[in-house]
């Protein structure tokens, strides 16, 4: 089984495997549309910079959609796992109360959407003891994206807690028994780890026959389509390179950031993300802030150039920003409104790992 599960986390990103995750997630998105109560919803976010404008269009729009349509949504603040591949916090709450911010500025309502750090809830973490006991060390190190930030550290020493985040992964998703995880492509191996997790215990420690069901159901991805923004460089958007839009900036810092932005030297206006890829990424940035199409965006610019480029993506962001940044600033003067969806957030959290975690010891016999 060990050789079987290692081979699937490796390959999970195929273009066979992709293909089942799209259609997988086409059968999600019905599912939502016919009944979204039969569904529960995890996603997060590590606390490690401040929201930028890629996750806005990469993943905080689908959460406010999947939470208006009516799913049970629950966003983890993984605060643990800023020290996956750190030597401290940092500011940590600080980009605690940022992040919490931002997911009520975009639309999450605390009335509808569980909102907590992973720290503050110890059932949750309790979960990582038995369930390192069913993955191994192989299946660890092969997972791509462990083998991708232990790369970005410069082959330093792996931490123990950087090796098995994907079992506190799991953990995050597992607790509070969701049933489907908003991923990119890249995330997919992750979620293949959470599933492994879960037919293990499900095999070492379910309920005979099944008679009440598995402990835990088996997460399924419902697979991101939005596009890549790149950062304003034309590198890979990061909060550690400086190329981003930050959600909390003001209209005057967007654009001061915008008149930097790397173009070329061709004076027409095109969308040809191969042979023009930052003069595209600003087109197609303009474009989702509108909600058009780039061709058309790139059209309307013509011969305009640089600069005609560069005010009309200033002027988008800004429009499409300005009520999340008015939203921000009343939260900003209300922090005692921020710490209380907080607590509202790991009180609920408290009470569904414990009542998870008491299901899992019962499983194992270990209630004395």
């Amino acid at each position: 089984m060990g050789k079987g599960i290692e081979d699937a986390l490796e390959n999970s990103t195929s273009d066979a495997s992709l293909a089942r995750a799209r259609a997988v997630s086409a059968k999600i998105e019905a599912g939502i549309a016919a009944d979204p109560t039969q569904f529960r919803v995890l996603t997060g976010d590590r606390p490690t910079g401040h929201l930028h404008i890629g996750h806005y269009f990469g993943s905080l729009l689908n959460r406010v959609r999947i939470q208006r349509a009516g799913v049970d949504t629950w966003v983890v603040i993984a605060d643990y796992q800023v020290v996956t591949d750190r030597d401290g916090v940092g500011p940590i709450r600080e980009r605690v109360l940022s992040l919490a911010m931002d997911y009520i500025a975009v639309g999450l309502d605390p009335e509808k959407t569980t909102i907590f750090p992973h720290s503050a809830v110890p059932a949750l973490n309790q979960l990582m003891l038995p369930f390192l006991s069913l993955v191994t060390d192989a299946e660890l190190r092969r997972n791509p994206t462990v083998k991708a930030e232990f790369e970005a550290t410069g082959n330093r020493p792996m931490s123990g807690l950087l090796l098995t985040y994907p079992v506190h992964q799991a953990a995050d998703i597992l607790f509070c028994k969701a049933n489907i995880v908003p991923v990119g492509k890249d995330q997919l191996p992750h979620l293949e780890q959470t599933r492994v997790v879960a037919d293990r215990f499900e095999a070492r420690y379910g309920h005979p026959d099944g008679a009440d069901g598995p402990v835990f159901p088996r997460p399924q991805g419902l697979l991101s389509e939005a596009e890549t923004v790149l950062g304003l460089d034309g590198a890979k958007m990061s909060k550690s390179r400086g190329n981003t839009i930050e959600l909390r900036m003001s209209a005057d810092q967007t654009a001061k950031l915008i008149r930097k932005a790397v173009t070329d030297s061709d004076r027409r206006i095109a969308f040809d993300p191969a042979n023009r890829p930052e003069v595209s990424n600003l087109v197609l940035l303009a474009a989702m802030a509108q909600g058009r199409e780039p061709a058309a965006v790139a059209e309307e610019i013509g011969d305009g150039g640089a600069g005609a480029l560069k005010k009309l993506v200033t002027e988008s962001v800004n429009d499409m920003l300005a009520p999340i940044r008015a939203r921000r600033a009343e939260l900003e003067a209300d922090p005692g409104y921020v710490r209380g969806v907080l607590r509202r957030g790991i009180e609920r959290a408290t009470e569904r790992a414990e009542a998870t975690l008491a299901e899992v010891r019962e499983a194992m016999n270990m209630t004395y």
